[in-house]
């Protein structure tokens, strides 16, 4: 009984913590088609401008690879009012700090400034939109840092090119079989008009969403936001996205990758899985936490711990817009080989698929992923781009609060039916990540 209320008094507590973060919001579209997003915090004293535009390394020409990567760093460049190299001194001399990412399904630009310089950020990103400046200097100047960035975090990483390698073997019709980064080849041999077109056509209000998160007043946001936005005008590219569907895998994949970076092979088993929309996808979120969240998963206790067979092991489920990739990935531990580990990671598979998980491991699985829940609302630079996310990609702003409770109606069955649905040893691909041929011999 005194288990029963402790459990009883623990998930009231959490369901308790997880209704205080309800992210309130507020939402419209402007009439170029830019939609906003706005959320009011006021516990401290900033605010977080942000843009998420609907492009990212699916969008581009397969000649061109590597664009919408180069335009996360070329819309820093300039406008046609802050001179070149003067966006980050006017952000960091107004106390702000700013950043950009890009992924195969989008690319998101953010400024954090002090609440007092909320029309400042506004200001910024409505120039970024309306009057950038892209021109041949930019252009030469950021292909040179692109590829210092590719040296530096791919070529010359230990297991850098790993993605690049999954990708390119898991998929054979969709985009996503390239890397963000990009070829150097594609940039260099790109035109300025092809920049400037790539810019045209995705670069776009109807294209975006503009997130206004933190402490501001919604009526004094709304007027700059219809003040420095809305007069941009609308874009008139067709922006319909391809639909690109892949042939289901049958038979296992066989292939190998040499990274000359790395003197330890690793096993690298991959599994294509469904859109991050669809519920399947948030199944496979929990079983990758069964298998490898921390040192009590089983995949850690069993090969890492008691059978000490691998340095490392790990399984993540990386979801995106029209794919997923399942990852299961070890180091082994000599006289081990990844046909060992391939072997033990099978054998917990198949335990997965045919029996149900503990009641008592079915609860701790469900109060990790309410943890999750709160913590990734903790701050409002992480609400924005939540905010952001969830309305672009996933087609639904309401989730950033009701998503949890499709994680929480979850069931043991449905984790035991969907290892079996999609994790089967002849829907994979076997990459073995090995050292170089060369310097293997030295």
């Amino acid at each position: 009984m005194r288990k029963t209320i402790m459990a009883l008094s623990s998930a009231l507590l959490i369901g308790n913590v997880a209704s205080a973060q309800k992210v309130s919001f507020e939402e419209y579209t402007l009439d170029n088609g830019l939609h906003v997003i706005l959320h009011q915090d006021k516990s401290a004293p900033v605010v977080i401008t942000s843009v998420m535009y609907h492009v990212g390394a699916k969008d581009e020409n397969p000649e061109r690879t590597g664009f919408a990567h180069f335009f996360e760093h070329l819309l820093f460049e300039g406008t046609k009012n802050i001179q070149r190299g003067e966006w980050f001194k006017i952000v960091s001399g107004n106390g702000g700090t700013n950043n950009a990412n890009t992924s195969d399904d989008r690319t998101y630009y953010f400024e954090v400034f002090p609440s007092n310089n909320t029309e400042l950020g506004l200001w910024m990103e409505s120039e970024r939109l309306m009057h950038p400046v892209i021109n041949q200097i930019g252009v030469d100047t950021q292909n040179e840092v692109v590829k210092e960035e590719k040296r530096l975090r791919v070529d010359n990483q230990p297991y850098g090119n790993l993605f690049s390698a999954v990708k390119e073997n898991i998929f054979k019709k969709h985009p996503y079989r390239w890397a963000p980064i990009g070829s150097m080849e594609h940039l260099d041999a790109a035109t300025l008009e092809e920049f400037q077109a790539f810019n045209k056509k995705f670069y776009v209000p109807n294209n975006a969403v503009l997130v206004v998160a933190g402490d501001i007043d919604y009526a004094q946001t709304m007027k700059w936001v219809n003040q420095y936005f809305g007069p941009i005008p609308k874009g008139t590219t067709d922006l319909t996205k391809q639909k690109f569907v892949e042939d289901p895998i049958t038979q296992t994949i066989y292939a190998t990758h040499e990274d000359p970076n790395i003197q330890l092979p690793m096993l690298v088993t991959a599994y294509r899985t469904p859109s991050m929309k669809t519920r399947d996808a948030k199944v496979l979120d929990m079983i990758s936490s069964i298998l490898s969240d921390g040192k009590s998963s089983r995949l850690y206790k069993k090969i890492v711990d008691d059978k000490k067979m691998a340095l490392e092991i790990g399984a993540f489920n990386y979801s995106q817009e029209d794919y997923g990739v399942y990852f299961v990935y070890g180091l082994p531990m000599a006289p081990n080989t990844t046909k060992d580990l391939t072997k033990e990671i099978d054998e917990e598979i198949l335990k997965l698929q045919t029996e149900l998980i503990s009641e008592r491991d079915f609860q701790k699985l469900q109060n990790k992923f309410e943890n999750q829940y709160v913590n990734s609302n903790t701050s409002v630079e992480g609400i924005a781009e939540n905010l952001a996310t969830y309305y672009l990609l996933y087609g639904d702003v309401n989730l950033i609060n009701n998503e949890i409770d499709i994680y929480r109606s979850i069931t043991r069955e449905e984790i035991r039916d969907v290892a079996k649905k999609y994790l089967m040893p002849n829907q994979r691909l076997i990459l073995d990540y090995v050292p170089a041929k060369d310097k293997a011999q030295n």
